[in-house]
């Protein structure tokens, strides 16, 4: 009996257990058939999760799906995109880091070389002193706190039957008196007629440039003796003595039989400012003459190997510049610098075996008939020969044709920034 009873109890406990998991089933489906929507559309905006929830269901999904594409094509489309807009944004600010580092390496690496230049000097200067030998003043270092800092200083290279060619160049490109002083104090361009003194000195050519000079004030004279095989020579001097008297940037030698747009020159030698040891110029290479009698012979030929060999990379001799620190290189070693024949050679043989940036610009030496279209065209040349004469031909009277045709105009220097 007592086993009965017990049975029959457990039996309907059982059965109440079964009744009322059915109807907990039975809700909580319906519950989730309530909520089915909002949770598939929360699904989908958050994890892009897609549930089967009936046709109708379906077909909200996909269009709220289509929805948020054609949104965010829209945004891509018109550039609002946040991520790729974050992505352009890091690339600019990457090129604009880098940008400002690479100056960064090129303003210390001049400054490096600068420093490396002084104490050069220094060095030289103590082993003078120590050896009991008068102290050169090459290589006394300047006081550079008070010394007036200038963009370019322009040696143009003349000689005592020069006289007319120096005055077509005051007629033309170079600026006279007021205006001269003037591109000195507010450009810092220094502009002068370089040359040394004659085999007999006080003669009747030393007197004849002084006075000359004192009507004009444009001329630097040279501790240098004239003459045509004397060129090498004459440029060392120059670069040395020019380096002592201006603190400038760069250092420009020019033929008086070139005509030359000043601020063009300007401009170009300041977008090198920032590089050290620049040597600028049109680089050419041409043969080694080894005949005799002809022009430019090398008297030297076999230095350079088999004949009919070239030379080394080297800027023309017509117009080139250097940067301040290769000026003070040959200031400080223009003793030991070996001499060739030719000038542009024997400069362009001085920095083999340094860290120099050879820089070949075409605009330092156009031609006389090519200058005028470029001029046209808004490529105005920094300089212009004729190439059959190593200059203009008959410069004296084509100077001012050339420079009607070719010059870069009055107001030019007076509206140019360096």
């Amino acid at each position: 009996m007592g086993w009965k009873s017990k049975g029959l109890e457990s039996n309907a406990k059982s059965f109440v257990t079964k009744k009322w998991t059915l109807l907990l089933c039975i809700g909580c489906f319906c519950a989730g058939m309530l909520f089915s929507d909002s949770v598939n559309f929360k699904l989908i905006r958050c994890f892009g999760i897609r549930m089967w929830t009936g046709p109708e269901a379906e077909d909200k999904v996909v269009s709220l799906e289509t929805g948020v594409k054609d949104e965010r094509l829209k945004l891509v489309t018109e550039g609002c995109d946040p991520i790729q807009k974050d992505v352009k944004r890091g690339s600019k600010n990457i090129l604009g880091e880098v940008s400002k580092t690479h100056n960064a390496i090129q303003t210390l690496d001049k400054t490096i070389s600068n420093l490396e230049m002084e104490l050069a000097a220094a060095r030289a200067m103590q082993e003078s002193i120590i050896n009991g030998s008068p102290i050169s003043d090459d290589l006394k270092i300047p006081e550079s706190s008070g010394k007036r800092k200038y963009l370019m200083v322009v040696g143009i290279n003349t000689a005592f039957s020069s006289r007319k060619r120096r005055d077509s160049v005051r007629a033309t490109w170079m600026p006279q008196g007021e205006e001269r002083k003037k591109l000195e104090e507010e450009k810092g361009v220094v502009m002068r007629f370089v040359i040394g003194h004659s085999a007999t000195s006080g003669g009747i050519l030393d007197r004849a440039i002084e006075a000359e000079d004192r009507k004009h004030g444009d001329i630097l004279r040279l501790e240098h003796v004239e003459g045509y095989l004397e060129l090498s020579a004459k440029t060392k001097t120059y670069f040395a003595t020019a380096a002592a008297l201006w603190d400038a940037d760069f250092y420009v030698k020019v033929d008086d039989d070139v005509h030359v747009n000043i601020a063009t020159l300007g401009a170009t030698l300041a977008r090198h400012r920032s590089k050290p040891r620049v040597y600028i110029g049109c680089m050419k290479s041409g043969p080694v003459l080894a005949q005799k009698g002809v022009r430019y012979h090398e008297p030297e030929y076999w230095k350079f190997g088999e004949e009919g060999n070239k030379y080394f990379r080297h800027a023309t001799g017509q117009l080139y510049a250097i940067s301040k620190d290769l000026a003070s290189y040959i200031s400080i070693n223009q003793h030991v610098l070996h001499k060739y024949a030719n000038e542009d050679v024997s400069l362009g043989s001085w920095f083999i075996g340094l860290d120099v940036d050879h820089i070949d610009d075409r605009r330092l030496c156009c031609g006389t008939t090519d200058c005028e279209w470029k001029a046209q065209a808004g490529n105005i040349c920094v300089a212009s020969f004729d190439w059959t004469c190593s200059g203009i031909c008959r410069s004296v009277d084509r100077m001012k044709d050339v420079h009607r045709r070719c010059g870069e105009g009055k107001n030019a220097l007076r509206t140019a920034t360096f």
